[in-house]
């Protein structure tokens, strides 16, 4: 499959991918407000009616905080999910909030999309970022930054860690605070590639393999963005 997102605008293989996208699958969201305000989250794809809408769990309310008032109808909004059985292909599509149920829980109906994009996340895949996140290495935490990013490993970047004592094969644990879709994301790696710099230190990591959804969370997150 190629790496290029292609878009889907027939009825019959808007139902047919969509479909591929189950039931009580976790998906991202990114809310934009007509006033440029724009947030993530992750919640829950409930399942859709062809042609009609599409069903969005709300997410968590202690989450959503004062973004709630924002979920009424007409706001836009982008749904993105993995899709099961499909090694690292996301669906993503862009709708509007038709229209809000309280009953029988807090749900999103959506425009039914009139299109949907597919894209393959595949190991080679290397994307440069700028994500804040912390690092824990022994029992200390650094403030680090996350330059690029595969389903493999990253690129870390750590300010005025000189004095920090690493090694190659080191293992650590890099924590995501503020993404607001993926909070308190954790995940396993070993120091592989140490380089000093003037300003500190960057190094590259090599995810464990239990770490892989949380990975393919972030992939997912970033590079549809």
């Amino acid at each position: 499959m190629s790496n290029k997102p292609s878009s889907i605008d027939t009825s019959t293989r808007l139902d047919r991918n969509l479909a591929l996208l189950h039931a009580g699958s976790t998906v991202n969201i990114d809310i934009s407000t007509p006033a440029g305000q724009r947030a993530k989250f992750r919640t829950t794809f409930i399942g859709y009616l062809p042609g009609k809408y599409v069903l969005i769990q709300f997410p968590e309310a202690g989450k959503l905080g004062r973004f709630s008032q924002h979920i009424v109808q007409g706001t836009a909004i982008t749904v993105r999910g993995l899709i099961e059985g499909h090694e690292g292909v996301v669906v993503a599509f862009l709708s509007t909030i038709k229209q809000t149920l309280q009953m029988p829980s807090r749900i999103m109906v959506l425009d039914f999309p009139r299109t949907v994009g597919l894209q393959n996340l595949r190991s080679s895949i290397r994307i440069e970022t700028q994500i804040p996140a912390k690092v824990k290495i022994d029992e200390d935490y650094w403030q680090a930054t996350i330059e690029n990013l595969s389903s493999k490993g990253c690129q870390l970047s750590i300010m005025n860690g000189e004095k920090l004592a690493l090694s190659d094969k080191k293992d650590i644990q890099i924590v995501i605070e503020e993404e607001q879709a993926l909070e308190n994301l954790k995940l396993n790696g070993m120091v592989c590639n140490l380089k000093q710099h003037n300003e500190g230190i960057s190094f590259g990591v090599k995810f464990e393999s239990a770490s892989e959804e949380q990975v393919r969370q972030l992939l997912l997150t970033t590079m549809t963005a």
